[in-house]
């Protein structure tokens, strides 16, 4: 893949002048080398910078040029899709931890920003909506839960009655609104992201695509014009890995994911649309979200694909849902569209851990389209595993198996889009 500059999507345009660091030339050395300079790969590099260690950051295009630049900009609690299903093999207590480590995880990113004074138009407040009364209800269990979970910020039912203190339209069953999430520009946190590491003493190289990895005691990482020989090797490339780890490739599929811009709407109408400025998620099985920008344009996304091809023209793909939500948008010009890769393993849940055959590599990677806050964590519990004082939370995401997807890379999407068809033919019951 040749190397590029970031996407044309709304938060390319917006960002400013975005800094350029140089591509490699040359051999250089390291404890730790990082593929991959989206949020797991940055956050890993300035955990480890932080507990003292030197790291090479490699990235194959431009700093947060993947899901990490482009994503819907939701920052959410939790980790994973139903972690109750991994109470077989991580008992009562691990799945306790998971939780935990689902509201700890959008504060590191709280943490973070506040710190090194990120400027990434961040707000607090999110709403899940709910299609069905039935997921309505199900809210009720969730708000008591975070109760429990000793979780510090408001989270309030929204019955139908009142949906309009939170959006401007008719057709949902309620909402759940929590003031512990938010929304943010992705883009800027990453950058943000990569001055904090470069400070720190992480060297960062773009249009540095490695080309193959060398397995030993050291691991030595090529790229066209340079190497990198280091202890330890963290693979964070995500949707992007392609195949340049088999064993890890196989147990991730690359999704598509589509976001719309909006032109900058009337303070007015931005008001009236999403009168808090929460970010909104329904409960659809390829759901809608949306929110709106720091210059009141909206920002609407959602529809995965996992066909590998996306529509022709994106704007006229996701126009129409978002006047299904918004018909009072139909006269609103369109400003930005694109597309961009989240990647999904079998069981949902992110995939953390160390290759058993190559004890010094490791990786991060199928956040499920949630991995703003998921990339975080798996910043910091790599780090404390690369530094040889792993916790509790490390070790409970290496021990759960993630299956490969059958039949090679060209067949992982179809028999992917069967299961998600059957999901969806299960939630109507």
């Amino acid at each position: 893949m040749a190397a590029t500059e970031h996407t044309a999507s709304y938060y390319a345009a917006s960002v400013g002048k975005a800094p350029a660091w140089p591509a490699l030339d040359g051999d250089v050395q390291a404890d730790v080398c990082v593929i991959g300079g989206g949020f797991s790969g940055l956050n890993t590099a300035i955990e480890l910078a932080e507990r003292g260690m030197s790291v090479v950051l490699l990235e194959g295009h431009r700093i947060g040029w993947g899901a990490s630049g482009r994503n819907g900009g939701q920052l959410i609690r939790g980790v994973g899709h139903d972690v109750e299903q991994f109470h077989n093999t991580l008992g009562s207590e691990g799945v306790l931890a998971l939780k935990q480590m689902g509201l700890e995880a959008v504060e590191i990113v709280r943490e973070r920003v506040q710190r090194h004074a990120i400027d990434c138009d961040l707000v607090w407040g999110y709403c899940d909506l709910a299609n069905k009364p039935r997921e309505y209800e199900g809210f009720a269990a969730d708000q008591s839960e975070l109760h429990s979970l000793g979780y510090r910020h408001e989270v309030r039912l929204i019955p139908q009655q009142d949906l309009h203190t939170v959006i401007g339209v008719q057709g949902y069953a309620g909402a759940m609104l929590d003031m512990g999430s938010g929304h943010l520009h992705p883009l800027k946190l990453a950058l943000g992201e990569a001055a904090v590491a470069q400070s720190l003493g992480v060297k960062l190289f773009e249009q540095s695509q490695v080309l193959g990895i060398d397995h030993g005691p050291r691991v030595r990482v090529r790229t066209a014009n340079g190497r990198v020989l280091a202890n330890h090797l963290v693979i964070a490339c995500n949707a992007y890995l392609d195949d340049l780890e088999p064993k890890l490739a196989g147990k991730v599929l690359p999704a598509g994911s589509y976001i719309i811009a909006t032109e900058p709407l009337p303070a007015s109408l931005a008001h009236s649309l999403l009168p808090q400025n929460t970010a909104m998620c329904d409960q659809k099985l390829t759901v809608d979200y949306f929110r709106l920008s720091a210059d009141n344009r909206l920002l609407f996304g959602g529809a995965c694909h996992y066909s590998g091809r996306d529509p022709k023209d994106i704007a006229a793909y996701m126009r129409p849902k978002m006047l299904q939500v918004f018909p009072q948008l139909a006269s609103t010009r369109i400003d930005y569209q694109w597309a961009g890769m989240i990647g999904i393993g079998a069981n949902r849940l992110p995939q953390i851990g160390t290759l058993k055959e190559h004890p010094n590599v490791h990786y991060a990677q199928a956040y499920a389209g949630h991995g703003l806050n998921a990339t975080h964590l798996a910043g910091k519990l790599l780090a404390e595993a690369i530094c040889g004082r792993a916790g509790g939370g490390f070790e409970l995401f290496a021990k759960v198996p993630h299956m490969t997807f059958p039949g090679g890379r060209y067949l992982r999407s179809p028999l992917l889009a069967l299961g998600m068809l059957w999901h969806r033919f299960k939630s109507l019951g």
